[in-house]
């Protein structure tokens, strides 16, 4: 068992996957300061200077705070758009040298020894 776990471990799969992980928390991080520093402030100034994340309606006694939850829905629209994007522009490039490589014509494979010295000697005969 600790065998097939360390297979496991070592796979390429694993480590990609791991980066991936890394690499989305510090994108998330990078993606929540822009909607939380740049987009909300622009959404609040519209809908009369209140933060969205403050946003809630009071039912009796308790604040339903509906504002947090609108700006988690923009917060994911935003991730998924840029990740959209980003998954776009890679399967563009991946494209573009799938069609180079195709474009590119293929080597003449080399005429063995004996077919190459017979060659010459057909031409001589015909020369003569």
């Amino acid at each position: 068992m600790i065998k097939e776990f360390k297979e496991f471990i070592s796979k390429g799969n694993v480590m990609d996957m791991a980066v991936g992980i890394i690499i989305g928390g510090a994108f998330t991080a990078i993606v929540t300061s822009l909607v939380e520093s740049i987009l909300m402030p622009i959404i609040g100034a519209i809908s009369g200077g209140k933060s969205v994340a403050d946003m809630s309606i009071m039912v009796g006694n308790a604040a339903i705070g509906y504002g947090a939850f609108i700006q988690a829905i923009i917060d994911f629209l935003l991730i998924a758009w840029v990740l959209f994007m980003i998954i776009k522009a890679l399967n563009k490039a991946k494209a573009a040298v799938e069609k180079e490589k195709e474009e590119e014509p293929a080597e003449p494979e080399a005429v063995p020894a004996d077919i190459e010295l017979l060659t010459e000697i057909r031409d001589l005969l015909k020369k003569n």
